[in-house]
């Protein structure tokens, strides 16, 4: 028997709290109709969890999203990518843990048939209970309906005492209520504040890092957990008009051994950018990108292989990065998050690799315009409302926004005095992307202050060469407001400031700070 139920919720004021708005409809918390109804062939919303420890775990993800899909779930938002101890049945390998927020018109036994089917075309075959998986998907929740029956029950009855669920779950959420559906998500939880009180009563963000459960980006083929220390970016401008170098390295032995000495200095990654993206710069061809790119990046990725670095390209053209990325490349760069290329989005998603999205407004031409100036009083609001949207948008082309690395674009459509302030108000950028994703609140978060005009305003220094000292001081200051990746042209002076930060950051865990005297 398939008893299927429906929360219907009361009107309430989007954006209010869900402690406040539990408080206020006590009804809506607790209890559910009686009446058993049909769900239409309409949209409805769904929570998907992943879960993978057999094989190429991140090719398995893929390879159910894609099937996903096809099979008509519409995905719109990705969780954050964990990898987890096991449970249960410890003596098995890692698990990958994620959550997907999708749009589907099959009903709910429907769907549990795609998921079984999905399961069984890829391989998984019945085994001990809890035991490993090449991949796992489950129905979380299902639109505001509650399911009971033989094969299915949702919400899913191990929720809540399941953090390698629950994370995922609580990063496909805003901070900030948003529809109807949602706020019954968070009543199911049968707690005044919803689901985030269920992760908190779990452990919450104390557990991520610690006990068998890390938050990690898969590059290369590694997993990568950026909270362990900040990744440092070294910048190489292939470009005969760099504002910063004046074309130095535009040959491929100058640009190798350029290549060798950041490593030497201790570069985690190196940039390669063939297209300038300075203010008023004339954009070139895909092709005449191409023809600096490529003798570069051919000569110089045995070399970063050997020593265990990441390669990245800094282009805003779709066919730039995919070729770049067949010969080698890592990571895509991209100045424009998307809006300078209309097939970037579409063509990163197909490479399966991780993809910085900056905050940038028109393009290096028009981006230090009046117009894309203009910002209201909060800017650190503006700008991470903005690269919400363009994080939406990669999420809907098939990027999941585990492999999204967020830079609020330092130099590009800001002035001095904003460029200070988004230095500055890097944990406010996290509080305000959080207000629509959680998932994109976490993610590791890039700044690129090295060498920016702001600072040779500031510091008197006309030549960029003259600026590392500031770069410095920008460094230090992102990396204890949050940084994750800092981009730089001087290495080695870096270096030394990104390890002293991380220590202090360290110790920081570990030292309770004395109460004020007076």
């Amino acid at each position: 028997m398939n008893v299927l139920k429906q929360l219907v919720p009361s009107k309430w004021i989007c954006r209010r709290s869900v402690r406040s708005f539990m408080s206020s409809c006590p009804s809506f918390m607790h209890s559910v109709p009686n009446t058993t109804i049909e769900v239409q062939s309409e949209d409805t919303e769904v929570v998907i969890a992943l879960g993978s420890n057999i094989g190429d775990r991140i090719s398995n993800f893929n390879k159910a999203l894609r099937s996903l899909k096809e099979s008509g779930v519409d995905i719109t938002r990705h969780g954050c990518l964990y990898e987890t101890e096991p449970a249960y049945v410890t003596d098995q390998p890692h698990f990958l843990n994620s959550a997907v927020r999708g749009v589907t018109k099959l009903g709910p036994r429907e769907l549990l048939r795609v998921l079984k089917r999905i399961e069984k075309e890829m391989g998984r075959t019945d085994g001990i209970r809890y035991g490993p998986r090449l991949i796992d998907l489950d129905i979380l929740f299902y639109g505001k309906h509650t399911v009971y029956s033989d094969d299915l029950t949702v919400p899913h009855e191990r929720i809540w005492e399941r953090p390698f669920v629950l994370a995922p779950l609580i990063d496909l959420l805003g901070s900030s209520l948003e529809t109807d559906t949602v706020a019954s998500w968070h009543s199911f939880s049968k707690l005044p504040g919803g689901l985030f009180e269920a992760w908190e009563k779990l452990g919450g963000e104390s557990l991520i890092g610690k006990d068998g459960m890390r938050r990690v980006l898969p590059v290369g083929n590694s997993l990568w957990d950026w909270s362990k220390r900040t990744a440092v970016m070294g910048v190489l401008n292939l470009t005969p008009d760099s504002f910063s170098d004046g074309g130095k390295y535009h040959t491929v032995d100058n640009a190798v051994a350029h290549i060798h000495q950041m490593i030497s200095d201790g570069a985690d990654i190196i940039d390669l950018g063939a297209q300038s993206t300075r203010p008023m710069a004339t954009r070139i061809s895909v092709e005449e990108e191409l023809e600096r790119l490529i003798p570069v990046l051919e000569a110089s990725k045995d070399i970063t292989a050997s020593e265990g670095k990441l390669l990245s390209v800094d282009t805003f053209y779709a066919k730039v990065a995919a070729e770049a990325v067949r010969k080698g490349a890592h990571i895509v760069n991209d100045v424009s998050a998307g809006t300078l290329d209309p097939e970037m989005l579409s063509a990163v998603a197909g490479l399966d690799v991780p993809y910085i999205a900056l905050h940038m407004r028109g393009d290096p031409a028009t981006m230090q315009s009046a117009d894309n100036l203009q910002y209201h009083d909060n800017i650190c609001g503006q700008v991470a409302s903005e690269l919400n949207l363009r994080i939406r948008d990669a999420e809907s082309a098939g990027i999941p926004v585990w492999r999204v690395i967020v830079d609020p674009g330092i130099g590009f459509s800001k002035n001095t005095e904003q460029n200070l302030d988004i230095l500055m108000g890097l944990g406010r950028i996290r509080d305000e992307l959080a207000k629509e994703s959680l998932a994109a609140s976490r993610s590791p978060l890039l700044i690129g202050p090295s060498r920016k005009r702001f600072l040779g305003t500031i510091c008197a220094r006309p030549n960029a060469i003259d600026r590392d000292p500031a770069t410095v001081a920008c460094v230090t200051t992102g990396i204890l407001g949050g940084a994750n990746i800092v981009r730089v042209h001087n290495v080695r002076h870096n270096v030394d400031a990104v390890k002293l930060c991380d220590a202090m950051r360290k110790r920081n865990q570990f030292v309770t700070r004395p109460k004020a005297f007076g």
